[in-house]
This record gives C-alpha cells, sequence and structure tokens, in this order.
C-alpha cells in the first residue's frame, strides 16, 4: 500500500482516526474544504470492517446497491456490484477503488495505531501519539475508529493451554484458514456465526457449534444483481438516496405502514412468507409496530420458529435453535445462506452451552460441564466490545485532565452520538447516541461526517476556536436515547450486545438510538442551523440555547 507522502507532516487542520467507510469518507469531505488532513490507521490497508474481517462467508446484511456512498454520482454510476448482497472481498476492492479514484492514499497514513489522544487548552488543539512514537497536532480530531472494531475473546480459562489453531472472525488470517480434513469448533451463533458455521461445515471433516444463545437468522436470498436492476437503481438514485436519509433506518427497504392488528390473522400470515422470501432483514420491516407491540412481535417470532422446526430434521435440535422469550429484532437479527440446513448434515454437531456451559479450554478442545470436545480448529465468532471499545481504548482527554473512560464508567455520555461534553473539537462518527448500528451504516457515516463538515466551516467562517457539547445538552440526549428504547421491545432483552452486556464489567446501558435515522438527521440539522443549539462555541460558558429545548422529546 502507498503509504502517506505527508509523513514529515506533524500539523493539520484535522487529524482523521481510522481509514474504514467513515474515515475514508472524512478525509474526502474535510479535504474538499480546503483543510490539511491526516488519516492514522491501525491496518495494513484501508476498509476497516471490512479489511480485518475476512472469514469463510463474511458479507453485508444491507443491498450493496444501498450500501454504498452517495457523494459523487460518477461513483455510484461506474459501479457495478455482482450480487445483491456483497461479499467481503467485493466491499473491500471497493473502498480501496475509492482510496484509488478520488487520490487519498496521500493523507493515509497506514501500520499506525494511536495510543493516545489530549487536548490543549491553551492552543486549542489536540496531540495525538502514536505507537512509533510520532506526535501529530490538530485543531480537530474525527473518531472514525468503528463501531465493531475490537473483537472480544471470551477470558475462557486455559485457552493457553491449547495446542491446536484458534481464531477470531473479527481478526480472520489474510491467507485464510484451510480446515480440510479437520475437527473445527465454532464458539458463537451471531452474524459472524451464522456466515461462517454453513461454509466451515462444508470444508471441515467435523464441525461442532457451540451455542450459549440461538437467534433468529433470515435467508438472504441472496443472487448475482440482475443487469435491469442494477439500471433501475441508477437511473432512480437521487429519489432513492432520499428516500434513505429520511426512512426509520436509511435504506431502501420499505416498511409496511399497517400495524400488526389492524389485518386479519391471514394477511398478518401472508406478510410474514412475504418478508421470508424476500429474505435479509426485510423481516423487521413487516409491521410498523413489530419491535413495539409485543403480540404482532410474538407471531413474528413463532412464525420464524416454525420455518426452523421444517427445514431441520431433528427436532430437538430445532428446538435448540428456536430462540425463546427473545422477541425477534431485539438481538441483532442475523441474514445467512443455508444456516438452518446446515445442521441437517451428518458431519455437524450442535452442542448446547447454555444448559452444560464451557468450563474451560483444555489443551485438546472444549470441556463442558458434562463433556470433552477434542477439536484441531477452534474459532471465536464471540462478537465485540461494540460501539465503545475502541475510544474506552484510546481514552481521549478532555479539559481539566477528564479521561474518556472515566466520563463513561456508567455508560457512554454523548450529545446526539457525534460529541462529548468537556472534549471539544472532538467529533464521532456513528457512535453512541446515534442510530449508528440500526441503520445502512454508510448512510449514517455520510450524515455525520457532513454535519461534521458544516460544524467546522460554520467555525472557520464564524472566527470561532472550539465546539463541544454542553453537559446539560448531554444529559438531556442520554436520557431521550433511553427513553426511546425503553418505548420498544428493547427493554425485553438487555443480555445482548446493544446493550454492552457482552463484555464483563461493561455498563448495562442501551447505545444506539432507535428513533429512526430520517428524524434523527432532521433533529441534527435543526439545531446545526438553530446556531449549533446545546453546544458551547468558543469556550462559552452557557449553551447556545436552553439545553431543554436542545434535546429531542419523544
Amino acid at each position: 500500500m502507498q503509504e502517506s507522502t505527508q509523513a514529515s507532516q506533524r500539523k493539520f487542520d484535522v487529524v482523521v482516526v481510522g481509514a474504514g467507510l467513515a474515515g475514508v469518507y472524512a478525509l474526502y469531505k474535510l479535504r474538499g474544504l480546503g483543510l490539511s488532513v491526516h488519516v492514522l490507521e491501525a491496518g495494513s490497508g484501508v476498509g476497516g470492517t471490512w479489511y480485518h474481517n475476512r472469514y469463510p462467508g463474511a458479507r453485508c446484511d444491507i443491498e450493496s446497491l444501498d450500501y454504498s456512498y452517495s457523494f459523487d454520482d460518477g461513483l455510484q454510476q461506474d459501479w457495478s456490484w455482482s450480487e445483491r448482497y456483497a461479499a467481503q472481498p467485493e466491499i473491500l476492492r471497493y473502498i480501496n477503488h475509492v482510496a484509488d479514484r478520488f487520490d487519498l492514499r496521500r493523507n493515509i497514513q497506514l501500520d499506525t495505531k494511536v495510543t493516545s489522544a489530549v487536548f490543549d487548552e491553551d492552543s486549542n488543539e489536540w496531540t495525538l501519539s502514536t505507537d512509533a512514537g510520532e506526535a501529530f497536532e490538530a485543531r480537530f480530531a474525527v473518531m472514525a475508529t468503528g463501531v465493531l472494531s475490537v473483537p472480544q475473546v471470551p477470558s475462557t480459562r486455559g485457552l493457553e493451554d491449547f495446542r491446536g489453531e484458534w481464531y477470531h472472525s473479527g481478526d480472520w488470517p489474510h491467507e485464510g484458514v484451510d480446515v480440510r480434513g479437520k475437527r473445527v469448533g465454532v464458539i458463537g451463533t451471531g452474524s459472524s456465526g451464522t456466515q461462517m458455521i454453513p461454509i466451515l461445515a462444508e470444508q471441515a471433516d467435523e464441525l461442532l457449534v457451540f451455542q450459549r444463545t440461538p437467534n433468529f437468522c433470515m435467508p438472504a436470498q441472496n443472487h448475482p444483481i440482475k443487469p435491469e436492476v442494477e439500471q433501475e437503481w441508477k437511473a432512480t438514485y437521487p429519489e432513492r438516496r432520499a428516500f434513505a436519509r429520511q426512512s426509520g433506518f436509511g435504506h431502501n427497504q420499505v416498511t409496511n405502514p399497517k400495524s400488526g392488528k389492524e389485518v386479519s390473522a391471514e394477511e398478518r400470515l401472508a406478510e410474514l412468507e412475504n418478508r421470508w422470501n424476500l429474505g435479509g432483514l426485510y423481516m423487521m420491516r413487516a409491521f410498523k409496530d413489530i419491535l413495539v407491540d409485543k403480540e404482532v412481535n410474538e407471531e413474528a417470532s413463532e412464525f420464524v420458529r416454525g420455518k426452523i422446526r421444517s427445514i431441520v430434521a431433528d427436532a430437538e435440535t430445532a428446538e435448540a435453535l428456536s430462540p425463546r422469550h427473545l422477541p425477534i429484532g431485539t438481538k441483532r437479527l442475523c441474514s445467512g445462506t443455508g444456516y438452518y440446513e446446515t445442521f441437517n448434515r451428518a458431519n455437524v454437531t450442535l452442542v448446547n452451552v447454555k444448559d452444560s456451559p464451557i468450563e474451560r479450554i483444555s489443551a485438546t478442545g472444549v470441556r463442558t460441564a458434562e463433556a470433552d470436545y477434542d477439536v484441531d480448529v477452534l474459532v471465536f465468532a464471540t462478537g465485540f466490545d461494540a460501539m465503545t471499545g475502541a475510544l474506552n481504548r484510546l481514552n481521549p482527554v478532555g479539559r481539566g485532565g477528564l479521561q474518556l473512560r472515566d466520563h463513561w464508567a456508567a455508560g457512554p455520555q454523548t450529545y446526539l452520538g457525534l460529541t462529548v461534553s468537556g472534549f471539544p473539537n472532538m467529533f464521532i462518527i456513528a457512535g453512541p447516541g446515534s442510530p449508528s448500528v440500526f441503520s445502512n451504516m454508510v448512510t449514517s457515516i455520510e450524515q455525520h461526517v457532513e454535519w461534521v463538515a458544516d460544524a467546522i466551516d460554520y467555525l472557520d467562517s464564524n472566527g470561532l476556536k472550539t465546539i463541544e457539547a454542553s453537559r446539560e445538552a448531554e444529559r438531556g440526549w442520554v436520557q431521550h436515547v433511553n427513553e426511546v428504547a425503553e418505548g420498544t421491545l428493547y427493554r425485553e432483552s438487555k443480555a445482548t450486545w446493544f446493550y454492552g452486556s457482552n463484555i464483563p464489567g461493561k455498563p448495562v446501558v442501551f447505545m444506539p438510538y432507535v428513533g429512526g435515522v430520517g428524524n434523527y438527521w432532521k433533529r441534527i440539522t435543526e439545531l446545526a442551523r438553530a446556531g449549533y443549539s446545546g453546544f458551547l462555541l468558543d469556550g462559552d460558558d452557557q449553551p447556545v440555547v436552553p439545553a431543554e429545548k436542545a434535546a429531542v422529546r419523544a
């Protein structure tokens, strides 16, 4: 990869941390304002999550034609996707194409891990230090560190004793892993696990799937994109992009405007069947109240459990794979190909570790409360320290020596998911308190980057030096985020990474914003137009407007 030509320069208008989809667009957008921008990326290539997540079967669960940049019409017209849901290699090629097409590599420094970020109140500048001993100064720090970028390997006793090979889905070897003729164990059945398990089953001699909590997995219904579909999308991109930005989830999957109870039982069944056949995440758009009304949700949940029973031959295995007491969609909904069918294979065994927990990793495999399972290869599909993991590890230091880790000790505190009180001129892309993981991430990234660019331009145009969230506005927004979540069925399922409960010791706090992408975008745009309500500009002691007016109310 080409190394940054700015290696000797140490002072910039903006330093961006991370060169995934967010960092790449931030560089393009901010550089277009005439700002000096430098991107620091820990990996050896651009791509972020799509650079690191190379496990078998890795692909997006948003349609490719939607999961792409909209900022340049030439780009979206010229690039052609091969499948309805793009696989990791194709998405990574796309991001590299963007970096080359817009000559972005000269401002990206790879293989550089940022180890500290400290704000200086005298100069109003951030100093970002790296693992190579370099220090970069910038007026603004943009944290494009990713919401699913810190792999979570459970602190299972005995892992150091294991004599075989072990891997995490979020840090897969670039050369791949050859499991032919081997006995493989997969721990975890979330999004990564459900995508890789069918492929590993085809390759391995034997596959053991260690499942603690079953999740719903929709058939992706993936297929090559038909030329006429691609042509129609490209001809209507302006309307489609506008619709996505104003929609609930930032994409073109249309939600049924009807509630589940205003139609007959026959109509509900037909709609659920239609959504199953559409595949992917369409099930969660079956009715407008599917994530609010428990009875409507339970009918959808039982519909999918019925599908599982019809696919999996062994009744006991089918029941073990069927989530109970989990409203569908309140744990990250999975989308895969042939997942349930895989458990009909003779070389695949489901091990229920909820009933018989894993006690330790042994030298030869996995020991549960009831048995020992020997494996040659162990794969952890155990997810990430989501949304806050990367920033908590970096632990930026703001005004008065305030450490982000301390500020977030009881859970993430942000204003709009974009800024943090006490941390001037630091912006977060798709952070906690924003739609983020409950959206088409590319839509949210573009919205955030454009908002940040406008904010910096506003400061520079008005002779202002700093912008930061007021503490009052931040508290109001955090309260609103939690109130909105409590009004949904997400309150029923707190044992998910949406709440951070997959990380021992992490505060159990709902982190994303579920008020809708369109509603969110409208609100942050209005706040900016009102002179950045709820923010302290240039060190003011009071927010621009009273904080209670700055926080959105449901």
